[in-house]
């Protein structure tokens, strides 16, 4: 077994028309849109030619591409792959979009990719590493649409009155929601030209919210895939059916595809969910839905002041010096009643989780990066790095954070 890396080495050889889309396809597509094409790949506002994949390598910006460090050295090793194979060396990209806008507490970001088979993939990004971002998921609780859906909407609109051709639409995480929502609110017309709508561990929607989009015309081509620990794809999960994929990690760390096991052209498939995280993401869910909207504005603007109580912008900062967002965040809670304390600081914990192994892997990338360059001059010897004692956990700081 392997993963969507591995997938690519053994199945780039073939051209879409040679094998039809698959879901490890849909999977790298969704995380390629992740990488930031600012100024490479044509916006959706402009009158202008795709461009090709393989191109990029010689755009000036290039490097930009992987701005996002979280999945640097795996989206590296991602285009590496998809640019060594025919499957999608040549794909064209066009109409990018990307918008952050703190105001209206948004993060959205597009781009469709167009495949050899004539057919073409509108890919949503998920949540990016803005704090702003972040709110938005969670705002999902109570608003509907968010202006992210708002956006998705329009875009798929969009693309679907220039290209006339078949359509796969799908995102990852947030990107996720956004892909079925978009789908359930496109008209008819575009509804029609939909092959398959993909969801990659997104989070789900408030049953009164598919009974008004009408979930049931497109349910039969809606895939929904969920890690055995997932999170993030269970939220408000009800009534859409999904399928269960194998892991090489555990818990949280679990919403990274790049941990989805591969064996031959498809995901690995797992049993179900584990039990004590079913368990978990239904008491959540339960909680979030006996609550009234104002209940849910409060505690999800309650939250977002506690995050940013770490005046960090962004879920690296956050993590970077997290000695000082300790600081902020504690001193917040103080405030909070002791039932909306205690599921914020499960959030909270949750972001440190998936923000220090962010940060383990840059570390460990850049410790790669030294050993090379020692090796390549042939040293003999080199020192190690002593073992830092003493150091408190961001998990057991909040803990403590009654005291």
């Amino acid at each position: 077994m392997g993963t969507v890396i591995k997938y690519l080495e053994n199945y780039g050889k073939y051209t879409f028309q040679e094998m039809p889309m698959t879901e490890v396809d849909s999977l790298a597509l969704c995380q390629l849109s992740y990488l930031k094409f600012d100024g490479m790949v044509p916006d959706i506002q402009e009158d202008k030619p795709p461009v090709t994949l393989e191109s990029l390598k010689e755009h000036p910006d290039f490097e930009k591409l992987f701005g996002d460090i979280r999945y640097e050295k795996e989206n590296r090793a991602l285009l590496t792959g998809m640019l060594q194979g025919k499957r999608f060396r040549d794909m064209k990209l066009n109409y990018y979009v990307n918008v952050i806008e703190e105001q209206w507490e948004t993060q959205f970001s597009a781009v469709t990719f167009f495949l050899d088979d004539g057919t073409a993939y509108v890919a949503f990004r998920g949540t990016d590493e803005t704090i702003v971002g972040w709110k938005e998921d969670f705002n999902m609780a109570f608003l509907s649409p968010v202006p992210g859906q708002a956006f998705g909407v329009r875009y798929l609109k969009d693309v679907a009155s220039r290209f006339r051709g078949e359509l796969y639409v799908g995102g990852h995480s947030k990107g996720g929601n956004l892909a079925v929502y978009s789908a359930m609110n496109c008209g008819p017309e575009t509804q029609e030209r939909l092959l398959q709508i993909y969801s990659m561990d997104g989070p789900g929607f408030r049953p009164e919210v598919l009974e008004r989009c009408e979930y049931d015309r497109i349910a039969g081509r809606v895939t929904k895939i969920l890690p055995n620990s997932s999170l993030v794809g269970m939220l408000f999960e009800s009534n859409m059916y999904f399928q269960v994929v194998k892991s090489k990690t555990f818990g949280l760390l679990q919403h990274d595809p790049y941990t989805w096991l591969v064996v031959s052209n498809h995901l690995v498939r797992a049993n179900g969910l584990y039990e004590r995280r079913k368990k978990m993401d239904n008491t959540l869910n339960e909680w979030i839905l006996s609550l009234n909207e104002q209940q849910l504005r409060t505690f999800v603007d309650t939250m977002y002041q506690v995050i940013t109580a770490s005046q960090a912008r962004n879920l690296i900062d956050f993590t970077a010096e997290w000695k000082r967002s300790m600081n902020g965040i504690i001193g917040a809670l103080k405030e909070v009643d002791e039932e909306t304390k205690r599921i914020l600081i499960e959030v909270v914990k949750s972001l440190f989780e998936i923000a220090r192994e962010n940060k383990r892997k840059q570390s460990s990338g850049k410790t790669e990066a030294v050993l090379k360059r020692i090796a390549s001059k042939q040293k003999g010897r080199g020192k190690g790095a002593e073992k830092q004692e003493g150091q408190i956990c961001p998990g057991e700081a909040l803990g403590n954070a009654d005291g």
